[in-house]
């Protein structure tokens, strides 16, 4: 009798947050990324209440650049701010040291992400990084996965690929062995301007993780105000009414 894999208690999440996000923030009228509205909601909002109705106990938000535009969210939900002092000069890896201390078994989100469906669960079985599949040429992070979907190989750029996209599951053991390389690396000129993504790839025969495969209508990420204009017509009459 085969007996399935045990699964870990989501401890918390982090929503990083702390980037400057210059080339959407130049055509935005100086918004975050995480505070534009789409669909009617703001995003990192609608982002939190995911993760409260799925009953995460801890939600800590990592800021840096623009920290005072999201004060207010303490006000209306029970979260927690974690600042991270490195954002000007380092990638999203200063994030991810920054909230080194409170990593256990923990969810790692971008404040940009729109899931059309709530992808969170209190409960996960392993380590997995979220993932679409695209046909078409990509400039995203392309996988390479085993029979079992487990993470062989990353390629930026690519076709015909599952595609990094969304949230990310860490368990403990997996948490563990990446801080140890990061604070390891983490002073080093060359870990700077990393995402903590390319840190992981340098290592994956000790960072085991799997795909978990979502439909491409789940997951959004909005890199540009052209992206969103794209998705939500309402934004794109917004800008429109601004303009005028």
């Amino acid at each position: 009798m085969m007996v399935g894999k045990m699964t870990s208690k989501v401890d918390n999440a982090i929503i990083m947050a702390a980037g400057l996000s210059s080339r959407f923030i130049s055509q935005s009228g100086g918004i975050p990324k995480g505070l534009v509205k789409v669909k009617g909601e703001i995003l990192l909002e609608r982002q939190i209440r995911q993760l409260i109705e799925a009953e995460i106990p801890e939600i800590h938000l990592i800021l840096g650049y623009k920290a005072e535009d999201y004060q207010y969210l303490k006000d209306i939900f029970p979260i927690k701010f974690i600042y991270n002092t490195d954002y000007f000069e380092r990638n999203n890896n200063g994030s991810i040291y920054a909230a080194r201390d409170i990593l256990r078994n923990s969810y790692i989100c971008s404040a940009d992400n729109y899931f059309a469906k709530n992808p969170f669960e209190k409960e996960v079985e392993e380590s997995y990084y979220a993932a679409v599949y695209t046909d078409k040429e990509t400039e995203e992070w392309c996988l390479s996965l085993d029979a079992d979907d487990y993470i062989r190989g990353v390629t930026i750029g690519g076709s015909a690929s599952w595609y990094m996209m969304g949230h990310v599951f860490w368990k403990e053991d997996f948490t563990r062995r990446f801080l140890t390389i990061l604070e390891r690396e983490y002073q080093l000129e060359k870990t700077r301007p990393l995402h903590w993504e390319a840190i992981y790839m340098q290592h994956l025969d000790s960072l085991k993780m799997k795909a978990r495969k979502y439909p491409a209508d789940m997951i959004y990420e909005f890199d540009t105000v052209d992206d969103l204009r794209a998705f939500d017509p309402d934004y794109r009459r917004q800008i429109k009414s601004h303009n005028r």
